[in-house]
């Protein structure tokens, strides 16, 4: 029955959510063409195209904000999910789903699709979003702190763990959880506690949930230690048979970092630890991002492209791309290009200027490089020599944004907590690069690319490559 009601809430909010951006897509649209013009007609001296071009337009708006809002866990049970994050989360669905409906729009192209529209849209959607969330989260808390709406919960243990488990849903309330008591694991439970029953002990566990003196049972925790959950797996079972929801508390593993996930496997249950993201949805936009932008990048760029090439090609001997082995997504493999910058046997004179490097760590920059031709150097400076780095993205070798792929002999040297940056895919920019790039030390720039891997979102990648612009565009730390 609660499964039913949560799924039966989900589905509404999630009606209200898209009626909600669909106001906010036609009242853009009104303020745009009727009032805008009325206000200031020197800056808004015509009305947008008629209002059949974009309700044309509409179905692109509502498939993007579905998938969108479902691949960002907006209809999940957000009892113990923060206001914070919430209010993020709907901000980052909008910026995201405008970012890409930008982007088809200049691909396809729709050219109703007007840039005050586009903040109109934005703005609008954003503020109706998430003031619906804040409304529905005062409502729920409002609901729960009369005693309505919460879920029963037994907790098995009374060792530390479980006493911690009870402290949280007791300092959170308004999350609507009801502590029914505990079942003794063998540990005596501390006096903080005493005001809660407990009904028994693990082995009669069995005999509590069949007797109910309990009352109703939403769900039962279990807080106890890795051994005693070993002697629990009839206890599971049972559960099972009596439709119970049961958690088990899984803090004993000694994990710092990595987020703790549960898979399945053709029916074999797998508790998996990860530090990467790992949302598929997420990451299929931003592999689909990387495609579109990549692509339409290497088209407008295609004329600095072949100036680029003719002028390394007239300059100096040699060819005009280097390639060069790099590591990329958990160590593989793959050859990246880049536009010459160097004089056609750098790599052989490289112990020359060895004593000229300027980083830290097991890298080599310098900015007074002999190596680096004239238009080597002009090229580097406005990042140019990257361009070809563009394919990498489009095969799938490179991301947009990502930690920069490192050779295999600065890898070889790593210590160990270097290498987690190697499993995110690399990329073009990443926060070293808007940080600074060679003005940042060595360790300072892993740190950079772990905090990246540790708060990606589709809304940071965006985030980095609009400070990228600026950065690249003053040749600041560039060499």
């Amino acid at each position: 029955m609660l499964k039913q009601q949560a799924g039966l809430i989900a589905r509404v909010v999630y009606v209200v959510d898209m009626a909600l951006t669909t106001v906010a897509f036609f009242a853009a649209f009104f303020i745009r063409n009727e009032i805008f013009p009325r206000i200031d007609p020197s800056h808004f001296p015509t009305g947008l195209y008629p209002l059949i071009d974009y309700i044309k337009i509409y179905p692109l708006v509502f498939a993007i904000w579905s998938v969108l809002l479902f691949s960002y866990h907006s209809y999940h049970s957000h009892r113990t999910v923060s206001v914070r994050r919430e209010t993020l989360t709907t901000l980052r669905v909008v910026l995201v789903g405008n970012v890409l409906l930008a982007t088809v729009a200049y691909l396809l192209p729709l050219r109703q699709l007007s840039r005050s529209w586009f903040v109109l849209f934005a703005a609008l959607s954003a503020g109706l979003l998430v003031s619906e969330k804040l409304l529905l989260r005062v409502m729920a808390r409002f609901v729960r702190s009369n005693g309505l709406n919460y879920r029963t919960i037994l907790i098995v243990g009374t060792g530390k763990r479980a006493t911690e488990i009870a402290g949280l849903l007791d300092e959170h309330k308004y999350w609507g959880y009801k502590i029914l008591g505990f079942v003794s694991d063998g540990h005596r439970l501390s006096n903080g506690w005493s005001r809660y029953p407990i009904f028994g002990t693990v082995p009669e566990l069995k005999d509590i949930l069949e007797r109910g003196e309990q009352g109703a049972i939403d769900e039962i925790v279990f807080a106890v230690t890795r051994r005693k959950l070993d002697e629990m797996k009839a206890i599971f079972l049972f559960c099972e048979e009596l439709g119970i929801r049961t958690r088990v508390a899984m803090n004993f593993f000694p994990n710092r970092l990595a987020r703790i996930e549960v898979e399945e496997l053709e029916g074999v249950p797998f508790l998996t630890f990860t530090t990467t993201p790992s949302n598929e949805s997420q990451l299929a936009v931003k592999r689909m991002f990387d495609v579109a932008v990549s692509l339409v990048m290497l088209t407008c760029a295609l004329p600095a492209l072949a100036i680029a090439a003719l002028a390394i090609k007239l300059s100096t001997p040699g060819s005009v791309l280097f390639k060069q082995q790099r590591i990329g997504l958990n160590g593989r493999i793959f050859t990246l290009y880049k536009f010459r910058t160097m004089i056609a046997d750098a790599h052989e004179r490289r112990e020359e200027v060895r004593h000229l490097n300027e980083m830290s760590g097991p890298v080599f920059k310098a900015k007074s490089d002999p190596r680096v031709t004239t238009i080597g150097r002009f090229l580097r400076r406005f990042s140019l020599d990257e361009l070809p780095q563009l394919w990498n993205v489009l095969k799938g070798d490179m991301s947009l944004v990502g930690p920069r792929p490192p050779i295999p002999e600065e890898v070889g040297r790593y210590q160990r907590w270097h290498r987690r940056r190697l499993s995110m895919k690399p990329g073009l920019t990443c926060l070293w690069q808007v940080s600074g790039r060679n003005n940042v030390d060595f360790e300072r720039w892993m740190q950079l690319d772990l905090q990246y891997i540790d708060n990606w979102s589709p809304a940071l990648d965006l985030k980095i490559l609009l400070r990228t612009i600026p950065a690249v565009l003053s040749g600041r730390g560039a060499s």
